[in-house]
């Protein structure tokens, strides 16, 4: 990896977590990430103080620095934010809009179709996931909802797996944005911000049934 500017490396670590290069519960090792990074580990601390003020990382005196996990209140927390947020972006999206958004968006909900339909591997089907859901966020244009949207996909990356990798949900899944996009296409706001809420909800029941059958 080339070596990184100390301004940069906190986004740089902040990237790594969100691509799951460091799972929730990891170890966050000074001189390890300086390796890495090929910086000292003056700007590696620092990044490590902003993870743990924006609460992506903790701190204890066993482990030391490791990336957060949530637990079950803080799940439903954020899917509670999360299902407003996404629900105002579909409603924006539907008025706002522009044509060839609408035609990205209805070209993904066919090309996750294929891959559903394919049993293509769950990581590919994550990455389609976030990719329909910016384009989305980004159809809203609205820089202040976008910046929350932001924040809110920081904490989604302390989520341990995806609710995709549960059976059938990804063929669900696409039906939900199939309706979402269906409902942009119609500009019927208030259809679109309910089929956004209605796929959020259904995709944290998905979590909590898969919170509930790991073994202990």
């Amino acid at each position: 990896m080339p070596k990184q500017d100390d301004a940069s490396v906190f986004t740089a670590l902040l990237d790594a977590i969100d691509h799951g290069e460091f799972p929730p519960g990891s170890r966050l090792i000074e001189t390890e990430l300086a390796e890495r990074f090929q910086v000292s580990r003056t700007p590696i601390r620092e990044a490590l103080n902003r993870l743990e003020s924006i609460g992506v990382a903790t701190r204890d005196g066993r482990r030391g620095v490791t990336v957060a996990m949530l637990d079950h209140d803080q799940l439903g927390e954020l899917y509670d934010l999360r299902e407003v947020l996404e629900g105002f972006a579909a409603r924006l999206a539907a008025r706002r809009a522009s044509p060839p958004e609408i035609a990205v968006l209805r070209e993904l909900v066919t090309t996750d179709a294929e891959l559903a339909a394919n049993d293509a591997p769950t990581q590919e089907l994550a990455l389609a996931n976030k990719r329909f859901h910016r384009l989305l966020h980004q159809a809203s244009h609205n820089r202040y909802l976008l910046d929350m949207l932001d924040r809110m996909r920081r904490s989604l990356a302390l989520l341990s797996g995806t609710s995709l990798a549960a059976p059938g949900r990804s063929v669900d899944s696409v039906d939900e944005h199939d309706a979402i996009v269906s409902a942009i296409e119609a500009r019927d706001e208030a259809s679109a911000e309910a089929a956004a809420r209605r796929h959020i909800v259904n995709a944290y029941k998905t979590r909590l049934r898969q919170g509930i059958d790991k073994p202990r």
